[in-house]
């Protein structure tokens, strides 16, 4: 994987993270973990998605692109 590509997909699965977390602290969920027990769909694929594309990166960055 290209260490530029690998580099944008740390950072982005990062700032997921942290939308994921906000999301997990705001009223909407709030109001969903009262009744169903479970935060909103919203916050967990934002949680999800951002630890794979987080992952993916991170292995791509310490793997690095092979001279060829």
């Amino acid at each position: 994987m290209n260490r530029i590509i690998s580099f944008a997909l740390l950072v982005g699965g990062i700032i997921l993270i942290v939308y994921g977390i906000g999301a997990s602290n705001s009223v909407g969920s709030s109001f969903s973990r009262m009744f169903n027990g479970a935060p909103t769909d919203k916050t967990i694929w934002l949680l999800i998605g951002g630890c794979v594309a987080a992952v993916a990166g991170l292995l791509g960055v310490l793997r690095g692109s092979k001279s060829v």
